[in-house]
Formats: C-alpha cells, structure tokens, sequence
C-alpha cells in the first residue's frame, strides 16, 4: 500500500518529523487559517486588513503562477516594515501552495485544517465539561452522540461525485497549467 500524496497540517506535535520517518515521500501542505494567524501576530492591527486582503489573493489565485506573483507582490509590500510577517509566507511558501499540484475540485478542502478542528472542538467542549465521563462505553456514546449532532452544521465536500479522485491521485496525477499529467516517477 502507498502512502499519503499530501498531508494537510499546522506541524503541532511533531507532525511533519513522524510523517517524514513513516512516509519519506509525502509532501507537506500548510494549513491557510494557521498561517494567517501565525502572519497576523506578526502585523500591527492597522496593517492587517491589507495583509489579509494580499493572503486572500494567494490563497485564492487561479494557479500556481498566480498564486506565486501574489507571494512575490506579498513580500514586496511587508518586506521592508514588516520583515517577519513576509518571512512567514517565504518560508513556507511551497508548503502553502501544494495544494495547486492536484485536481481543482477539492482545493477548498486542501488549503485547510478547520473541518477536521471543528469536528472535534465540540467533543473537546462536552469531554473539559464532564471531567469524569464513567465507563469508556458512556465516553463512546458521548462521543458518537456530539458528532452525529455536529454533523448538521459540516460544509458538504466539493468534488464527491469524484469518487476515483483518491484513486487518480494515488495513481499520481497532478495538475499543470488546470490540466492533468501522470508524474514520471512512481513510488513503490
């Protein structure tokens, strides 16, 4: 069996270390509302609305090529008063935009950790409130009873009538200039 294509995360306890020792082939993708957070710690409030405005371009670009111009035009207009904020994006900035190599369909949920974040935060809630929640079955029944609840509020997963999307990308498609090309090389 192969492993992972992308692994979308923030790097919290040391995800990329143990990804890079299980999968070596993996390639990393940064999570957006992470990384804006991270940039706007960086940032006076005054200038953060602009910075946002620029991320938003980025992260929200057409392709890579124009996603890459928006890094640069980025960079260009925080480097000088705002040196650490424009090292967030440079840094990582292949990271951030690997989602760009697959297929468009599902791109919204590539650039982010959130559906995962949210999904659990209202277990994470009802289990800080219990403290002691009994038998491990009332803390399966607790848990199965607060998801099936938050179901109702999750975003429905763009491209699920892709159902041979995994299989495409386990097979190595990537996508080039919105059109898909088999990779040369292929992983045991």
């Amino acid at each position: 069996m192969r492993g992972p294509e992308l692994v979308v995360g923030d790097g919290a306890m040391g995800l990329w270390r143990e990804l890079a020792e299980v999968f070596p082939a993996v390639r990393s993708e940064r999570c957006w509302v992470h990384m804006t957070r991270d940039v706007n710690k960086c940032l006076p409030r005054s200038a953060r609305p602009g910075a946002m405005k620029a991320m938003q371009e980025i992260r929200n670009a057409e392709g890579r090529t124009r996603a890459e111009k928006a890094v640069e035009a980025f960079t260009k207009t925080c480097d000088a008063k705002f040196p650490e904020a424009a090292a967030q994006i440079t840094e990582d900035w292949e990271e951030l935009l690997a989602f760009y190599d697959f297929p468009a369909e599902p791109w919204i949920h590539l650039r982010t950790i959130n559906p995962v974040e949210s999904t659990f935060s209202t277990v994470k809630l009802r289990t800080g409130v219990t403290r002691c929640a009994g038998s491990p079955a009332a803390v399966l029944a607790m848990v199965f009873k607060r998801v099936e609840s938050a179901q109702v509020r999750w975003r429905v997963i763009r491209g699920a009538d892709l159902v041979c999307l995994v299989s495409l990308v386990r097979a190595g498609v990537r996508l080039e200039s919105s059109a898909q090309v088999e990779r040369s090389e292929v992983a045991p």
